[in-house]
This record gives C-alpha cells, sequence and structure tokens, in this order.
C-alpha cells in the first residue's frame, strides 16, 4: 500500500458519514445472518466492501461465494477499532522496520502496542470465523481465511482465481 492509497482510504473514511451505504445490494448476496456480520463493520468499512464487490461484478458475472467475501473479508476488523492512523503506522512498519512489524503482530491483542499490528494480520482468520459461525459456506470462509496470503501459495487450489479476483479488488479498493 502506497502512502498516496492511505490518504485516499484516510479521507474516504473521515467522509464516510456523507456516503449512503448500499444495504439493498449486500442483501442480495447476504443471508439475514450474514449481514448482521456486514452491519457490525464500520461504516467505512462497509463502503470499502461494497466498492470491492462493485469492482468484482464491472468483471462480468460473480460467484456467491466470492459476492460473500467480498461483502465480508474484513469483518474481523470490527473485533477492535482500526483508525487509519493505525493502519498507515502497520504498513511503515512492516515496510521499513519488518523484524519489528514481526514481533509486534506476535503480540497480544490485549496490548494496546501490539494490537494494530495483530489485528492487520489476524483479520482474515477472525472474519473467517465470523463467517463460518454465520453460517458462510465453505469456499467464502476459505476466500476471507486467505484474502491476504500470497497467491503463489494457493497456486494449485481450484479457488485460486476467486482468491486473485478478491485480492486484486481488494487492492484497487
Amino acid at each position: 500500500m502506497t502512502a498516496s492509497y492511505r490518504i485516499r482510504q484516510g479521507l474516504r473514511a473521515l467522509f464516510a458519514f456523507s456516503q449512503p451505504v448500499d444495504d439493498d445490494l449486500a442483501a442480495a448476496f447476504l443471508t439475514p445472518t450474514l449481514m448482521h456480520v456486514f452491519r457490525s463493520l464500520r461504516r467505512s468499512e462497509q463502503l470499502h466492501s461494497l466498492k470491492v464487490l462493485r469492482t468484482i461484478q464491472s468483471q462480468g458475472s460473480i460467484s456467491p461465494d466470492l459476492a460473500v467475501a467480498a461483502l465480508l473479508h474484513d469483518a474481523g476488523k470490527s473485533r477492535y477499532p482500526f483508525p487509519v492512523w493505525q493502519k498507515t503506522l502497520v504498513v511503515l512498519v512492516r515496510a521499513f522496520l519488518p523484524r519489528l512489524f514481526t514481533r509486534l503482530s506476535s503480540g497480544s491483542e490485549r496490548n494496546l502496542l501490539c494490537r494494530p499490528f495483530v489485528l492487520s494480520v489476524q483479520h482474515p482468520a477472525w472474519s473467517a470465523d465470523q463467517v463460518a459461525a454465520a453460517g458462510g459456506s465453505a469456499t467464502a470462509v476459505w476466500l476471507i481465511a486467505h484474502h491476504a496470503d500470497p497467491l503463489d501459495r494457493w497456486a494449485d487450489h481450484p479457488c485460486v482465481q476467486l482468491l486473485k479476483q478478491l485480492r486484486d479488488a481488494d487492492d484497487t479498493n
């Protein structure tokens, strides 16, 4: 993530209150229980997830599993507040101080200093757990759990193309 990306992300989060959330679009793909998970996201995360979904839709038809993954891939971030300044700090530390990033991200989520780093690493697993508990399909849960993994790790997996679509759309938005 570049600095300009984080600035745009920060501005979108700052002005998220003024943007409507298209609950109807989300509800077209989510069961009522999964919709509850979507509504637990911060408004800026809901808007981000909808942009990810729309980006994938613009490429053609979308599988229901991929739509669920697009909408709920960051659900685990609702576990703790994760303001933009912390996201920026995580990106900078990861880029310039990788050993410090590794140490902080393997710390305790209860430690306020470690929390944003732990959240950045653990949110895919936490998101997948939430979606699984809410009745999400095995494919959607897998996509969510691995959306931050390097693609080459899953090159032979049958869902790698869906994972690539999710990652590309997430990175774009």
